[in-house]
């Protein structure tokens, strides 16, 4: 027996809400007081309200991807103005246009990791992206030419608001709060991958390293694609000897090129902590 077997004694919040569109025409009924709170988007989008929808929205992906069993997700960052090869030719800058070989990367990492998880019927290691364009998409679609699943966080911006056409539907999801969508991304990581990007993939690089940092989140493999991307953006031994961070941070994560070392950096990791 299912959960919606289950004898209900009194009417479900589904029924009150359809009743509710077939009650006689009144001055009463009309106006928005009469509207049930829950079926009422003018009390829902108040400011008052704010903590409810920061509920609703951390609880709405977790139960829908718990209804599909997802155990454990790889995450996939990185920009969403990188293109691929075949656009490559009409990239703003000659190093937009070189770093369209992450593109390519990308997709093929989705990929080795989508047919990895479908050892486990889809519930390990599923691909999740910021399901935009970019270095979302070629994730995303990486996982679907494998035949396998993946999760798009997308999120409302004046651009980019439509997810891309790989993302699985059922899990494509939309979000108002940033807060939120970095918690899904972290909440079944079982490894993080960080692509070239702008200031959305380094905030999402800095607020994960940190949580491992202060170990408020257990180590993961912790990669990023291109280390002369990250070693011009980012000057990480400035950080050391101005004794921001210890030595031993830099630890924390990893170098590598190809999808491939990638995923031989994560079996490595697996292998290192199956040991300790």
């Amino acid at each position: 027996m299912s959960k919606d077997d289950h004898f209900r004694p009194f009417p479900d919040a589904g029924e009150d809400a359809r009743h509710a569109q077939e009650i006689v025409d009144t001055p009463q009924s009309r106006h928005p007081a009469y509207r049930l709170a829950f079926h009422d988007p003018d009390f829902i989008l108040r400011d008052e309200l704010r903590p409810v929808r920061l509920q609703l929205e951390l609880l709405k992906p977790d139960l829908l991807m718990t209804e599909r069993n997802i155990r454990s997700t790889v995450v996939m960052f990185g920009g969403a103005r990188i293109r691929p090869p075949e656009d490559a030719a009409t990239a703003p800058t000659p190093t937009m246009a070189a770093l369209s070989r992450y593109y390519v990367e990308a997709r093929q990492f989705a990929r080795l990791m989508t047919e990895r998880s479908a050892r486990s019927y889809g519930q390990e290691n599923v691909i999740v992206t910021g399901g935009g364009p970019g270095v979302m998409e070629a994730g995303n679609r990486g996982a679907a030419e494998a035949g396998g699943i993946s999760i798009g966080l997308n999120i409302v911006l004046p651009h980019e608001q439509a997810p891309n056409e790989y993302v699985t539907p059922d899990l494509s999801f939309n979000f108002h709060y940033f807060a939120i969508r970095k918690m899904h991304f972290l909440m079944r990581a079982k490894a993080i991958t960080v692509f070239p990007g702008g200031f959305g993939t380094l905030d999402e690089l800095f607020e994960s390293l940190t949580l491992i940092q202060t170990q408020r989140m257990r180590p993961i493999p912790f990669l990023l694609f291109g280390r002369e991307f990250w070693e011009n953006v980012i000057n990480w031994q400035a950080l050391v000897d101005a004794g921001t961070i210890s030595a031993s941070d830099l630890d924390l994560f990893r170098f590598v090129e190809t999808a491939a070392e990638a995923v031989e950096a994560i079996d490595a990791f697996d292998d290192s902590t199956t040991e300790g």
